[in-house]
């Protein structure tokens, strides 16, 4: 199953350390945040890496060459990469046929998390953080046993079981891909394409069984703001060094 990583937004809550650079390649620990996750992937066994690209999308070309540790990387231009990320993943929906794990390019995460999505018995599944703090912020996902029910930032089901935080990873079974990309195009035509992908996978929950796999009390975080950038670094990759063993 290939990984689509989308590293196209401008990330403008992050300027000005993002005017000129991509945040997916800020220095977290020395290292880039992207070759830090395309060292996952490839460890991981995953056989090759798409990467959606936009802002500054020659660094990012630079960066990640033509293949990572012997996995292959293709590229997909979003040249709307100033809209909403439904654009993004609609421009890669070639490669989500087949199944795909979908990845936002800002997250640092221990391998472990790639291992359990992977193997996670549904064919489609979201990774899924309950220990989550709400500053209504956060992607949310609602689930009722061992299925996801809906999902978003402002988006809250008459009832549910259990709420997390959507870490941004999503395995799309080839089942799924279709519906996905029909979701994409109508999210994307209803706004203009300001939507976000997440619209298209809420829709994609009411349609079919799509799982979710609980990594409360592992260390990763999504890198919005500078805060985040700073708690990546002292924090969140300490942890992650330790349970990775590397």
């Amino acid at each position: 199953m290939k990984a689509i990583i989308l590293a196209a937004g401008v990330a403008r809550r992050l300027a000005p350390l993002t005017d000129t650079t991509h945040k997916c390649l800020l220095p977290v620990g020395g290292r880039p945040l992207l070759a830090r996750m395309l060292d996952a992937l490839a460890a991981a066994g995953v056989p090759e890496a798409v990467l959606v690209v936009g802002h500054c999308a020659e660094q990012v070309r630079a960066l990640a060459g033509g293949a990572w540790n012997g996995m292959p990387v293709r590229y997909v231009d979003n040249d709307a990469y100033t809209a909403g990320s439904a654009l993004s993943l609609h421009a890669a929906r070639a490669h989500l046929e087949g199944g795909a794990l979908v990845m936002d390019a800002d997250v640092l995460f221990p391998r472990t998390f790639l291992r359990r999505l992977l193997a996670a018995p549904a064919a489609s599944a979201f990774l899924v953080d309950r220990g989550f703090h709400d500053t209504g912020e956060e992607v949310k996902v609602y689930t009722r046993g061992a299925d996801v029910i809906a999902l978003g930032k402002k988006v809250v089901p008459d009832s549910w079981e259990a709420v997390g935080e959507g870490v941004g990873f999503f395995k799309c079974g080839a089942d799924a891909a279709g519906d996905v990309v029909r979701n994409l195009a109508q999210v994307a035509a209803g706004t203009g394409g300001l939507n976000e992908y997440e619209d298209a996978l809420h829709l994609l929950v009411g349609q079919r069984r799509v799982g979710w796999v609980d990594v409360t009390g592992l260390p990763w975080t999504e890198i919005d703001y500078a805060e985040d950038l700073r708690r990546a670094r002292d924090e969140v990759l300490p942890a992650v060094i330790r349970l990775d063993g590397a």
